[in-house]
């Protein structure tokens, strides 16, 4: 769909579906290529997009790859050796070392010849591959045209130059003061970066929460900060309402838990709280009236503290109404949560755990995190 200013979009809504539309636009470009992932894993998808980028190399295509060396620790070393052979390049992003693990590339972006990109949720790995109803994870993305292509190209460059996350100690110790997102602009590139203090996807999500009355957000991890929490709860207050899709199925026991451990607060102020049920849910869709967030962040203390992430917020009528029906389309194959119903599930024990996997999401894992800060190899 196009609209005015030359913005155009496509909505990915399968894995089988993501990765057939990144490799035509691999196969398809004539300059330049970048992939940065969290996870890539070798098998299908990864094995027929790697023969891809090889070609583009040979073909004269500057192919330039950046993996995180924790979310694709399982990719063999050698993995990328063809592709440098063929004139590419590959770099792991943050090596892993014992004083450097915690601050992570969970970005997703895949743009070629600055002329089209892919952003969302989807890793590079098999479990993304289905529909996510019947087989595979349920996830969203996105295909995008116009000005944020060069946008997401040069944030794509900047992340390659400090692969090997070796900056000067003061600039580890907070967020650096970047400027608040400019959001009467109808598309937005939101960067953040691992740090206190507010950056610009968490101001961003709170202006939007501030003023929106029809809140629906999809999310695999949900473990908001208390600003967040706050702005959900103030918007009930004022009459909006607030939905979340959270996962019913997830691959990080620990984060369902700890998510699990806030609906008693969540319900009591009136947000309705579904859990998707026929897969694993790693989606990352929010929206806010007529705006739109899609990208890699979650909604969680990793993504908002710790983790180097990313969203595109749009600001556009017609997106976000398709949004909406992606979301009630997903609605289907939830699980409402009710609060006598949930209540009387739940044993001491269920409770015990959830205070625990929050103790360790939201205190002890950003301590040891802090604690990488002052580490001479940074």
């Amino acid at each position: 769909m196009t609209e005015p200013g030359g913005i155009s979009h496509r909505w990915l809504c399968t894995g089988d579906e993501a990765y057939a539309a990144m490799n035509e636009a691999i196969r398809g470009a004539r300059e330049s290529i970048r992939l940065e992932t969290y996870i890539y894993e070798a098998g299908e998808p990864g094995d027929t997009l790697r023969t891809s980028l090889i070609q583009a190399a040979q073909r004269g295509v500057k192919v330039s790859v950046l993996v995180d060396s924790f979310g694709s620790l399982a990719l063999p070393e050698d993995y990328w050796i063809s592709l440098e052979h063929a004139g590419g390049e590959a770099a792991w992003f943050n090596p892993l070392s014992l004083g450097r693990f915690g601050f992570r590339d969970h970005r997703k972006m895949l743009v070629c010849d600055e002329a089209v990109a892919f952003i969302g949720g989807f890793n590079i790995a098999p479990v993304y591959r289905g529909d996510g109803v019947t087989r595979g994870w349920r996830d969203l993305g996105l295909r995008v045209t116009g000005p944020v292509v060069a946008e997401l190209s040069d944030a794509f460059d900047e992340q390659f130059e400090r692969a090997d996350l070796r900056h000067r100690r003061f600039t580890r110790l907070r967020n650096p003061r970047l400027p608040r997102p400019s959001l009467a602009r109808t598309t937005q590139l939101l960067v953040s970066s691992p740090g206190r203090g507010m950056n610009p996807i968490k101001a961003a999500l709170i202006h939007d929460f501030h003023h929106a009355r029809d809140i629906a957000i999809s999310c695999a991890y949900f473990l908001p900060t208390w600003h967040i929490r706050r702005a959900l709860t103030r918007a009930v207050r004022r009459g909006a309402r607030v939905r979340l899709i959270l996962a019913g199925k997830s691959d990080v026991r620990l984060s369902q838990l700890a998510t699990r451990g806030l609906y008693r607060a969540l319900l009591r102020a009136g947000i309705e709280v579904y859990e998707y049920q026929p897969q694993v849910l790693h989606a990352k869709l929010l929206i806010m009236d007529d705006v739109t967030h899609v990208g890699s962040s979650n909604l969680d203390t990793r993504s908002l503290h710790l983790n180097y992430e990313l969203l595109v917020r749009f600001a556009d009528a017609f997106l976000a109404a398709e949004a909406r029906e992606l979301f009630e389309a997903d609605l289907r194959h939830c699980r409402r949560i009710e609060w006598e119903v949930w209540r009387r599930e739940r044993t001491f024990w269920h409770k015990l755990a959830e205070r625990w996997a929050s103790f360790l999401l939201r205190r002890v894992d950003p301590w040891l995190a802090r604690k990488q800060i002052g580490s001479p190899t940074h």
